[in-house]
């Protein structure tokens, strides 16, 4: 009844006005999409989640609602992260909910504001949620400086810690060993992942309940 539903029409026709604007915020939106999740392969390497482009997409998408400063069709994530909910939809959101590192995890994690340090408090091995046949478990934390604006990041790392199930230690400590310089909005982001050991070789597991990724505060 609207006609033919063409390029040509979207491009020009009044009446897909709205059309131009959804797909001009999609594109933007997967773009940042593309660049997040390279910057958070190094806490998934080798690994791949499903729907992970999708989940991140309904994220980038209510993000970039919460700008107020342009127009629909040119409101842009930068500024819904400039947002003080926006910063809270990024620290909310459950990036591997098949592994949910907080209940893997689940200890006080306290980032500390002077050297931007992880600490895990009260810990025990005991309460550790292992992954079914894992022997051993990976914490990998970082900061990472990622600009939404021009899409350019910088990942500051701290070495990763292998915990077998023997561990006895109370506390565990996680520093980058350098720090953001002001590049973006400063992500401080904690991953885990699962292995088995065997004949003194430890294997990654992969399935799906076996890595996971969170950002435990945004700056």
């Amino acid at each position: 009844a609207g006609g033919v539903f063409t390029k040509k029409a979207i491009k020009s026709k009044a009446s897909m006005q709205r059309v131009r604007e959804n797909a001009n915020e999609f594109g933007h939106c997967s773009a940042i999409n593309k660049a997040f999740r390279s910057a958070l392969y190094p806490f998934y390497k080798g690994h791949k989640f499903t729907h992970f482009h999708s989940r991140l997409m309904g994220l980038f998408t209510a993000v970039k609602a919460l700008d107020t400063t342009h127009k629909r069709g040119e409101r842009c994530v930068a500024n819904g992260v400039g947002q003080v909910h926006g910063l809270q939809l990024l620290e909310q959101f459950s990036y591997t909910p098949a592994c949910d590192v907080r209940q893997v995890l689940p200890f006080e994690l306290d980032v500390s504001s002077a050297n931007l340090a992880l600490t895990l408090t009260g810990f025990d091995i005991a309460q550790v949620g292992f992954a079914d046949g894992a022997t051993h478990i990976a914490l990998t934390y970082g900061v990472l400086d990622f600009d939404f604006d021009r899409l350019n990041y910088d990942l500051h790392l701290a070495p990763t810690l292998v915990l077998d199930r023997s561990y006895a230690g109370s506390t565990v400590t996680l520093e980058p060993d350098t720090l953001p310089n002001g590049l973006g909005t400063a992500l401080c982001v904690l991953g885990v992942r699962f292995y088995q050991e065997v004949a003194g070789a430890l294997y990654v597991l992969n399935a799906k309940d076996n890595v996971g990724i969170t950002v435990l505060k945004c700056l």
